[in-house]
């Protein structure tokens, strides 16, 4: 008879991250010395949650990307992705449904707001990455309504242009990414666009380059265009690739769909709820990727004097 005797370390008071089992097998009593096994390395961790970083003191920083390429279609047009109305077009819903909840996270409520694929003034020069306020030296808006305030001028002031170059807003992120690497800062970049990536190659090396900064990409497709270069970013089953043959130190880019939310005859309210939880479901377990990786852990004791009412969650939205 199969006999069996276990060993396991498993969850205690303090909490554990996993745990270890040891099995031994005896199939007859004349089978004798099935080895040694020994025990070298033992690293036990409190499993710290999103919310004890925001509580610790970190910073959560949303940048905004958006796609002003011609493929948008012509904005004065019912049909363009960037159609203005009194209904939110597809970028309007998108900005609002995520920015309304990262923006409880962000504390001085100003958000970076980059445009590219557009001729823009004075001299309408083709840029892929430019401010969409059309500020020269100032890329922020204050609150959601700042953004989508500086958006809606934008779009009377830029002619839709293209090619579709996402590597130079990510690097933009990723200088400041870069320069807080300890844990105190954290930044988000959500990236719309209507689909084709002109320049992947870049694109890759600039995502596999950022994945060992403080850092996620959310990139949120609209319109009714394939997005299968998206889904080649968001390397969920195996870490992304770049030209140059390294690998991404962890997974940073949650990208969705839309028209996936958008059910015919819903409100639009609706939408944008889906979305948003929907977008936001990775950045926990992406977040806590790099502070485990890094060995960061919140100050000790940090956030006593904090007030008791802090942002929901985004892991249990």
């Amino acid at each position: 008879m199969t006999q069996f005797s276990d060993w396991r370390l498993g969850h205690s008071d303090m909490g554990l991250l996993g745990f270890c089992t040891l099995r031994l097998l005896k199939k007859k009593d004349s089978y004798r010395n099935s080895g040694i096994v020994s025990l070298t390395y033992l690293d036990i961790q409190k499993p710290y949650s999103f919310l004890d970083y925001i509580k610790g003191g970190t910073q959560i920083h949303c940048s905004f990307a958006i796609d002003f390429t011609a493929s948008n279609g012509n904005p004065t047009s019912s049909h363009s992705l960037h159609f203005l109305s009194s209904v939110p077009n597809s970028y309007e819903i998108a900005i609002q449904s995520v920015g309304n909840i990262i923006k409880d996270y962000d504390s001085d409520q100003s958000f970076p707001v980059l445009g590219f694929g557009a001729y823009i003034p004075p001299h309408g020069a083709v840029s892929q990455e430019f401010f969409v306020n059309l500020a020269q030296d100032d890329p922020y808006c204050k609150g959601i309504e700042g953004v989508l305030t500086a958006y809606r001028n934008c779009l009377r002031q830029v002619k839709l242009s293209g090619p579709s170059h996402f590597a130079p807003v990510i690097n933009h992120v990723a200088k400041f990414a870069m320069a807080y690497r300890d844990g105190t800062n954290y930044f988000i970049l959500l990236l719309m666009t209507d689909g084709y990536i002109s320049d992947m190659r870049k694109t890759k090396q600039a995502v596999v380059s950022a994945s060992v900064l403080p850092m996620s990409i959310i990139i949120v497709g609209v319109g009714p265009a394939y997005f299968g270069s998206m889904k080649e970013l968001d390397s969920d089953e195996t870490l992304l690739k770049a030209p140059d043959g390294s690998r991404a130190a962890r997974d940073i880019v949650q990208f969705v769909t839309l028209r996936d939310f958008m059910t015919p005859g819903e409100d639009y309210h609706m939408a944008m709820a889906k979305l948003a939880k929907e977008v936001l479901a990775e950045i926990p377990s992406q977040f806590l990727s790099y502070m485990r990786f890094n060995k960061i852990v919140p100050p000790p004791g940090a956030g006593n004097t904090l007030p008791a009412e802090l942002p929901l969650d985004p892991e249990f939205l």
